[in-house]
């Protein structure tokens, strides 16, 4: 375990680069991730699936079916590009092939919301899910450590069926750090559909004390042997100073 200097960004603890297309998936804080990270690096935010209407968290938001010339000619930062507005309160998201374009358009940031989770701390991804693209320079898999002691259930789980088949654990039963670590490491679950050439960085949300900082340094202890993660980053993205520790 590396103890994360004060002064570390949430870019920084995550290893973005200048021009990273960065998709996040998972659960307990995806939205949360995204518009941090869109703020402090004035980046682009956008989706593959539907999303929450977010005209508040970005600076401009374009909603258009050409958001390569959005993105070139738009200069406001950070901006988001959307396809449309499917009802009064989200929006739906981009082929993903549209989303390696706008990649490819533009020398920001992109930061993708690649699957949905409603709300809940932890899923595993359901049949046509996750839309990753293809170019996907990084991907975050998100968990919330709250969910350990929880059970499994629809409360806090999204798709608990599919993670019980991950974990091995029955309906009801109650959710583990090793659950959490396995959903995170397993190709069911956060390392589902992660093109080949990303870099993976799973990040623990939610780790507002030192009981749940003692649940991430488990979680992350595991999900480190997996020969896919670069880092695990630990977070509380609501606090003024959001990276916790960095595995």
């Amino acid at each position: 375990m590396t103890e994360a200097p004060i002064a570390t960004t949430l870019a920084d603890a995550l290893g973005i680069g200048p021009d990273d297309l960065v998709s996040v998936v998972g659960a307990g804080g995806k939205k949360s991730l995204i518009y941090r990270l869109a703020r402090s690096v004035d980046g682009v935010v956008t989706s593959t699936v539907r999303i929450p209407i977010f005209d508040d968290e970005v600076t401009d938001v374009a909603v258009t079916d050409d958001p390569e010339t959005a993105v070139t000619e738009r200069h406001t930062r950070p901006l988001g590009v959307v396809p449309e507005r499917e009802r009064t309160d989200r929006y739906s998201g981009y082929d993903p092939t549209t989303v390696d374009a706008v990649g490819r358009a533009t020398d920001d940031v992109v930061l993708t919301k690649a699957d949905g989770a409603r709300s809940r701390w932890l899923k595993a991804p359901g049949e046509n899910e996750p839309q990753i693209p293809h170019s996907t320079d990084l991907v975050c898999p998100v968990a919330s450590v709250r969910v350990v002691g929880e059970s499994l259930s629809e409360e806090h789980v999204h798709r608990p069926k599919l993670v019980a088949t991950v974990t091995g654990r029955d309906i009801g039963e109650e959710l583990s750090a090793w659950d959490v670590a396995a959903v995170l490491a397993s190709d069911s679950g956060g390392m589902k559909a992660v093109p080949e050439t990303a870099r993976v960085v799973p990040v623990l949300n939610m780790v507002d004390g030192d009981g749940e900082a003692q649940t991430a340094d488990k979680v992350a202890g595991w999900v480190r042997e997996h020969p896919r993660v670069d880092r695990v980053v630990a977070t509380r993205l609501v606090a003024d100073d959001p990276v916790v520790d960095i595995y």
